[in-house]
């Protein structure tokens, strides 16, 4: 080959090389700019996600001092310890540093590291200020300790029902955690700035502070709600039931002083629950729907009344029994009372006289007053899960569905669409919705104050003031002598209710105990009320009726409410 053609092969070989990179600075500076431009910022910049602190929930405690708060709720600051194995050249001996410092076997976290990764899971969790110190103070390659926050509820089971639980994604499940998740949790913040090839940071481009989540006050009250935890189990224990729940509600606000079931469980221990029993997240107290039996009695009482039907010396003559329909209702106790009057259909929880009283409304009288009560509604309360109660559609009612809900059967209610039906009645008749919320604290530091919501009036004035004397009545004279509280005048009503089997009919055995559902309700003092409360035991075994359990339970814990919580001075007597 001359030199010449070599020359000409030379020449011709560097400017196809020429070309070569003529076009690739083409592609990278015109074609592809924008992406290398992306991907060189982005391995210039870097952003870190500033967590935002969850908003506590608040209660008072009237016995131990009423102008602090108390947290069942609060935020607690932790550590989280990762390891990023790409950045570890000695992976042996960086996992035999850590074994010591996180208590983790040596082989454990080698195993995990032994990969170039850029990410895995934390190698721990939930470690101490101290902890996370001991853990930075030897500098192991690639590790890297990060804050979290963690929720912590001080008084364990306390309230656990009402306050439902925050999971391990930082989300709020059941109850109030639940029902104010998004408000309670906050906004997180972040820092966007650029670093150099070092990784330090040589400007800041865009910060975002956190917005701390908004903080809660309760009307729980903290003693109360303890008490009546205490002998709400020690009920439940005595008379060998399944289950209880009571409610308190402030007459005057409409604020929830307690409210109380068991079995509960530890929301700092959710997830040992979640494997075992997880229906005990649910709050039976807003969604367990139960037929009511005689603590239904007052409400159809009211309702006849106020339609100007009977008052409370209206009388007749009853029977043991009566036919309708071609079923055959008994008296509870399986005996006739004779002549009585409206307030001794009460007194002795009549179930023959109270269908004398249904069978004097029309079904479309009785169903529109059981409505206006709100019992086809949620209650509205602020805690997640409610449920509402339900009864037949008005046009499938028979003779026999108004001489059954008369006396409390074949309709279904929950605790607190019954609760609020009695505070209606303390409550001169009108109706008050229930909450939990007394003060709302926001994360700048104001606060609004949760004022009493009324409903419609559902009973007159004069019709309220006369079923409260009469309930007052069946303490004194009738089934709930045991809910007498010294120095007070106290209204309530007993209730023994059948439970129903799921395929049609109710729970019997031959000794009649264990089959019922024992419950209370009312109010006191009778004539001013300040508060409103329910009391249900499941399947009791030592008694058939509730006289003898949930009525002692309605009397102890009155008892309290009036002597220690509200301090009302005693009016009445004392013997």
């Amino acid at each position: 080959m001359s030199a010449k053609l070599r020359f000409q092969l030379m020449g011709a070989f560097f400017a196809l090389i020429s070309l070569v990179i003529v076009y690739r600075m083409y592609t990278i500076g015109v074609v592809k700019h924008a992406y290398y431009l992306d991907s060189a910022q982005a391995q210039q910049r870097f952003e870190q996600v500033q967590m935002a602190q969850r908003g506590q929930i608040l209660v008072h405690d009237s016995v131990v001092d009423s102008t602090s708060y108390y947290p069942l709720a609060f935020d607690v600051k932790n550590f989280s310890v990762w390891i990023v194995p790409n950045h570890v050249k000695n992976k042996q001996k960086a996992a035999d540093q850590l074994e010591t410092l996180l208590s983790v076997p040596s082989k454990t976290i080698f195993d995990k590291i032994n990969n170039e990764k850029m990410y895995i899971p934390a190698l721990k969790k939930n470690l101490t200020l101290a902890e996370a110190d001991a853990v930075m103070s030897e500098n192991v390659e690639g590790v890297y300790v990060t804050p979290e926050y963690n929720r912590y509820y001080p008084e364990n089971n306390l309230a656990s029902q009402i306050l439902g639980f925050v999971n391990s994604s930082g989300e709020g499940n059941y109850g109030f955690e639940g029902h104010y998740n998004n408000e309670l949790k906050g906004k997180e913040g972040d820092v966007v700035g650029e670093k150099d090839t070092l990784g330090r940071m040589i400007s800041l481009l865009e910060q975002r502070d956190p917005q701390n989540g908004t903080s809660y006050v309760l009307t729980i009250d903290r003693s109360v709600q303890y008490y009546v935890e205490k002998k709400l189990t020690q009920a439940i224990t005595d008379y060998q039931a399944e289950a209880g729940t009571v409610i308190v509600m402030d007459i005057q606000t409409g604020g929830i002083v307690a409210m109380a079931s068991s079995p509960n469980f530890n929301p700092n221990d959710y997830q040992t629950q979640a494997q075992t029993d997880p229906s005990l997240f649910m709050n039976p107290a807003i969604a367990g729907q139960f037929e009511p039996g005689s603590i239904f009695k007052p409400i159809i009482m009211s309702m006849a009344m106020d339609k100007g039907l009977v008052t409370p010396d209206t009388s007749s003559n009853f029977g043991e029994s009566i036919e309708v329909q071609g079923y055959t209702i008994h008296t509870a106790e399986g005996k006739a009372f004779g002549q009585e009057t409206m307030t001794q259909v009460l007194q002795n929880s009549d179930n023959v006289g109270m269908v004398w009283v249904g069978n004097k409304m029309s079904n479309a009288d009785i169903y529109n007053y059981i409505k206006s009560y709100g019992f086809f509604d949620r209650t509205g309360i602020d805690l997640d899960s409610e449920v509402a109660g339900n009864a037949p559609p008005l046009k499938s009612w028979q003779d026999i569905n108004r001489a059954t809900i008369s006396f409390g059967q074949g309709i279904a209610v929950t605790p607190i669409e019954l609760l609020s039906s009695y505070a209606a009645i303390a409550n001169n008749g009108k109706y008050i919705y229930p909450h939990v919320v007394d003060k709302i604290v926001y994360s700048d530091g104001t606060e609004k104050q949760v004022e009493k919501q009324e409903g419609q009036q559902i009973i007159s004035q004069k019709t309220a003031e006369d079923m409260r004397q009469m309930l007052y009545e069946v303490v004194m004279k009738g089934t709930a002598k045991k809910a007498q509280v010294p120095g007070f005048k106290i209204s309530a009503k007993t209730g023994t209710a059948q439970i129903a089997k799921a395929g049609g009919g109710y729970e019997d055995n031959e000794e009649k105990l264990g089959i019922y559902i024992h419950s209370a309700a009312g109010f006191a003092p009778t004539d001013h009320p300040k508060y409103a409360m329910i009391v249900k035991l499941t399947r009791p075994k030592t008694s058939k009726y509730a006289e003898s359990t949930a009525v002692p339970l309605f009397g102890d814990i009155s008892n309290f409410l009036l002597n220690y919580h509200y301090r009302v001075t005693p009016t009445e007597p004392i013997k």
